[in-house]
């Protein structure tokens, strides 16, 4: 069965990181996976959360949001119906956890940096993408700092890893990466994966959406997120190399 835009199982959609899209944070970057578009902005304060101050640590967290005309259909926005949906708590956590897996808080000091992922298009993949974006968004907020002699480390201690993070998933039958939304509502199997650009695992989410899965369709799906996200590392690597 032909995939909805022609590619094959193993490939990834067009990938663009574009730095500095937007002027006022310490780090942005507008991600593209195809059609998916993510705006990724870095955020710095001085200091650290109450809870956290005296430990000599820093803290790095993240929000993610949909805009309410990125999918088909108007969706409301949540700071209108008054509450943050579990989706989007879920999406928001995933990051933030992906994102400190790349950073040594001791040798950021202690300095807090934001990461907000807002959702200007969605055509699947949109946290897989965030992660992805959010990373290189953060690379640059942690030069920023590193200009004003703001870390207790150096930059590299700081980025000791980078994170990139891709969907797979099986439809009809056939285990394939980066999925569009049209195959992602059709998986029989859908799964995201966060790898670092050595390609050890931060942190895998699967499900079987419609039965269960086995264990060659499961390894068959972390070896083509592995190769997917070493794909993406280095696309990250260039677009850290663009400015």
């Amino acid at each position: 069965m032909a995939r909805p835009d022609g590619r094959q199982p193993d490939q990834l959609r067009p990938v663009t990181l574009t730095r500095g899209w937007s002027t006022h944070p310490e780090g942005s970057v507008l991600v593209e996976f195809g059609a998916t578009r993510v705006l990724c902005t870095a955020s710095v304060t001085e200091g650290v959360p109450r809870w956290r101050r005296g430990s000599g640590l820093g803290w790095v967290t993240a929000e993610y949001a949909m805009l309410p005309r990125a999918t088909n259909t108007r969706s409301d926005r949540e700071s209108v119906k008054g509450r943050v949906g579990g989706r989007t708590h879920e999406i928001s956590r995933l990051i933030g956890r992906s994102l400190r897996a790349a950073i040594d808080l001791k040798a950021l000091g202690e300095n807090s940096i934001v990461l907000d992922c807002d959702v200007l298009q969605a055509d699947g993949g949109t946290r897989t993408a965030a992660i992805t974006g959010a990373y290189v968004a953060l690379h640059d907020a942690v030069s920023w700092l590193a200009a004003r002699k703001a870390l207790t480390g150096t930059p590299e201690k700081v980025m000791h890893r980078s994170v990139a993070a891709i969907s797979v998933g099986v439809v009809a039958g056939e285990p394939r990466l980066d999925l569009c939304y049209d195959e992602d509502v059709a998986a029989e199997v859908d799964m995201n994966v966060v790898c670092t650009g050595a390609g050890d695992f931060v942190e895998v989410q699967g499900t079987g959406e419609a039965g269960v899965f086995a264990r060659d369709q499961l390894d068959a799906l972390l070896d083509l997120a592995t190769v997917g996200c070493l794909d993406l590392a280095e696309a990250q690597r260039k677009a850290l190399g663009s400015l």
